[in-house]
């Protein structure tokens, strides 16, 4: 089995810079606890500036802000996209985009019986 590698900078609201490095045997608790000590520290991630003009767009908002620590399928993305956008989406769409984001490693993937299930590890997010 290939030696698992994890990377992580940070900058607090204060200036101050963050490296950590993961290696080895990475599991997901331990990323959990990395994750739980940043909330700590009050570190956030930079809020990025999305353009909704795509579909592959609207399908990581729906991820983002609906699911950012659950498990969910592509069903329920879809029914939160059209209730969300108010238009319709087809499921292949959605399928495709969510195998996309999980080669790309925004999301997790585990296969359940006859569906995916996928699952994002976000920190805290700014709210209003």
């Amino acid at each position: 089995m290939a030696k698992k590698r994890i990377r992580i900078d940070m900058e607090d609201s204060d200036g101050a810079r963050y490296d950590i490095k993961l290696e080895g045997n990475v599991t997901r608790d331990k990323v959990l606890k990395i994750f739980e000590m940043m909330n700590l520290m009050n570190i956030e991630e930079e809020q990025e500036t999305t353009n909704m003009s795509s579909v592959g767009s609207k399908i990581w908002h729906i991820v983002d802000k609906f699911y950012p620590m659950g498990k969910f399928t592509s069903t329920n993305i879809l029914e939160k996209y059209e209730d969300e956008f108010n238009e319709p989406v087809k499921l292949s769409i959605i399928s495709t985009y969510l195998s996309r984001f999980s080669n790309k490693g925004k999301i997790g993937r585990i296969r359940t019986g006859r569906e995916w299930t996928y699952q994002s590890i976000k920190l805290g997010q700014k709210h209003p």
